[in-house]
């Protein structure tokens, strides 16, 4: 229609006269149409308006090849098929900025679709923003995947921009969209208001102690997250310490993965003050985080004290025997301790720590422990094949 309108608005000519100079100002006007549609809620909204005598399309059928037909885009034969599923599965179907552009517009009155996964799409910082503005419409959506699409921090500040407004969304994956530090303050100010999200994974990021700082007042106030993952970040040091102390605050957290960033000494330190004030954690993973023998001692001082950790994984640090045994003996020095895992891969330990543990068989019936061979035994295995 917007076409026709625009044609019969032309002044009258030869059309193979302008045919060339036309197509070049189309197209660069479509460009700059599509960018402003991506950042701004009026536009975006724009798109959504139908006339008023135009028929009810309850799945969004015949408004997703219009706006298709607008950008240019190939409808996506597999969600034309989908549309009325509880739960929409398309990974890597190359949607890129204008193909999410067009998935996001009949989403937004979709009442049937609850789970949707968009992970590796590239759908870079623009799609992200149309995501986020149809999530901001749509109220029944709860499961959204939009990891490996190379959101970056325009499409993560999008996200949480979103997550101030939206009351349905209980689980967002992020993971591997490298966002930086710079998106850090408007997610915290995000968890700040929201308190629906459940899960919200910001794993294989490039977070780093500036994110520490500033998520440390977000989880300190925050009153929905369950789950929380950010491995494989870059958050070390100072920021490790106020993520630390952020963790201590918070009382509805459950599982935390911190695993793969670089704690060391000081965040392994602040975490175990965490647990001696933190009474709700049940899960924590700081697997992978260069945390040395004197910082895990710290942590298990911690542990000693706390009441509901059921899960810790300290596995593939170089915290040697005497960190192992330091936080084995402090599950036994607490009779309250609720630990059930004890992870303490690729780690080696000593005849002593199997004595401990052996001795707690019958006061922690259900303890598991994962650790490396006895040293004894690797060092005869060294020696047998070296003579």
């Amino acid at each position: 229609m917007r076409g026709l309108e625009e044609q019969s608005r032309s002044a009258p000519g030869s059309a193979a006269d302008h045919h060339t100079e036309e197509e070049e100002e189309e197209e660069g006007g479509e460009e700059a149409s599509l960018s402003n549609e991506l950042s701004s809620d009026e536009d975006f909204d724009t798109d959504l308006e139908q006339g008023d005598d135009a028929p009810y399309d309850p799945t969004g059928r015949r408004c997703y090849l219009e706006v298709c037909g607008r950008l240019g885009v190939v409808p996506d034969s597999y969600f034309l098929q989908h549309m009325r599923d509880s739960e929409l599965v398309m990974k890597h179907r190359g949607l890129g900025p204008k193909g999410t552009k067009a998935l996001a517009v009949p989403l937004v009155t979709n009442t049937s679709i609850l789970n949707l996964n968009l992970r590796d799409n590239w759908m870079e910082g623009r799609g992200g923003a149309a995501i986020a503005q149809m999530l901001k419409e749509n109220c029944y959506i709860t499961d959204v995947d939009v990891s490996h699409n190379g959101l970056g921090d325009e499409g993560a500040c999008a996200m949480s921009r979103m997550l101030k407004e939206n009351n349905t969304l209980t689980h967002l994956r992020l993971s591997n969209n490298g966002i930086t530090d710079l998106a850090a303050d408007d997610l915290t100010a995000a968890l700040v208001t929201n308190s629906k999200l459940q899960h919200l994974d910001l794993s294989h990021n490039d977070l780093g102690d500036a994110a520490g700082h500033h998520l440390r007042d977000g989880l300190s106030e925050n009153t929905g997250l369950r789950r929380l993952d950010l491995s494989w970040n870059c958050i070390r040091g100072r920021g490790a310490v106020m993520l630390a102390n952020g963790l201590a605050g918070n009382i509805f957290l459950r599982s935390v993965d911190l695993s793969f960033n670089g704690l060391g000494k000081e965040g392994a330190v602040a975490l175990g003050q965490a647990l001696k004030e933190n009474s709700v954690l049940e899960e924590l993973d700081i697997s992978n985080n260069r945390i040395p023998p004197e910082g895990v001692i710290r942590l298990a001082v911690g542990l000693r004290a706390n009441k509901t950790i059921k899960s810790l994984n300290v596995g593939r640090n170089p915290i040697q025997n005497a960190g192992c045994y330091g936080l084995l003996k402090s599950i036994s020095d607490n009779k309250d301790s609720a630990v059930e895992l004890l992870d303490l891969s690729d780690i080696f330990v000593n005849q002593d720590f199997e004595d401990l543990l052996e001795s707690m068989r019958d006061t922690f019936p259900v303890l598991v422990v994962k650790r490396g061979r006895k040293f004894a035994a690797f060092c005869r295995v060294k020696s047998d094949k070296t003579s």
